[in-house]
């Protein structure tokens, strides 16, 4: 897009979707924005989890926040009043708040309710190289509308007995999305967390993945570990916490596999 002869770069946005809890999606979402900027690249980080844990894990006060997405979709708030400074480098957050686990009811019969959060969103792309999405872990109407504006959705999988439990349906909603809001939305990639090398069934995981999403699993897996756990209770994400752990270099290594794909596509 050319605006006043200068190139006009627009955010890549991924929705980071599991309807099933506890397989580090959040953690996934925090640490993955984290290490984008912390790699010079100016990022978003997006709370649509009524839970707030995304907001709370970057060091912002859920209590305290004045504009959160529950304005966005209920309130019709623009998107640059809501957003805000985290302590950490490139890193900006749209938070969530308790209010946000009502919104669900009360857009339900607004026009056009899977574009709210696409309408917000858009103005401020420009002003991002990532916008990273955290879903809430339903595939309701506020998954709907992050994957609506997204560009691509990230799944990860824990490594544990009943992985791919739920992933169809998660798979169909995409497809209606695709059908009818959003053609081009594409599988990033799936990632694998909470690994554990010395375990047999973890590599029937890793296989029967594989196999079920071939040539999108992610060649970093997430391992298990205490400073990645302990990070959140200290509003930091886990690079800021311990730079030197496993979770913070995995981290950061799946991070510059999404990078160097950019690269490769564009």
């Amino acid at each position: 897009m050319l605006i006043n002869s200068k190139v006009i770069f627009l955010a890549k946005i991924i929705a980071i979707s599991n309807q099933k809890g506890g397989v580090g999606k959040t953690t996934t979402a925090v640490n993955l924005a984290a290490c984008l900027g912390a790699q010079g690249k100016k990022t978003l980080l997006v709370d649509a989890d009524p839970q707030g844990n995304a907001t709370s894990g970057v060091a912002i006060d859920k209590s305290k926040v004045k504009f959160s997405t529950y304005d966005i979709l209920v309130e019709g708030a623009k998107a640059e009043d809501c957003v805000l400074t985290t302590p950490y480098e490139n890193l900006h957050i749209l938070p969530s708040s308790l209010d946000l686990a009502a919104a669900e009811l009360e857009i339900a019969e607004k026009s056009h309710r899977e574009a709210l959060l696409k309408n917000a969103i858009l103005p401020i792309k420009q002003y991002y190289d990532y916008i990273i999405i955290d879903c809430p872990p339903s595939l309701g109407l506020i998954t709907a509308n992050a994957l609506t504006v997204a560009d691509t959705f990230l799944v990860p999988i824990q490594c544990e007995y009943y992985a791919l439990e739920g992933l169809s349906q998660l798979m169909n909603t995409v497809r209606r999305i695709k059908r009818q809001y959003n053609y081009s939305i594409e599988l990033e990639g799936v990632l694998l967390t909470m690994y554990d090398g010395r375990l047999n069934l973890t590599q029937q995981v890793v296989n029967e993945v594989k196999k079920f999403f071939p040539g999108k699993v992610f060649k970093t897996v997430i391992p298990r570990g205490v400073r990645l756990s302990e990070a959140p209770s200290f509003g930091m994400p886990v690079i800021y916490y311990d730079k030197s752990c496993k979770g913070s270099q995995s981290y950061m290594e799946m991070s510059k596999e999404i990078i160097a794909k950019e690269r490769h596509n564009g």
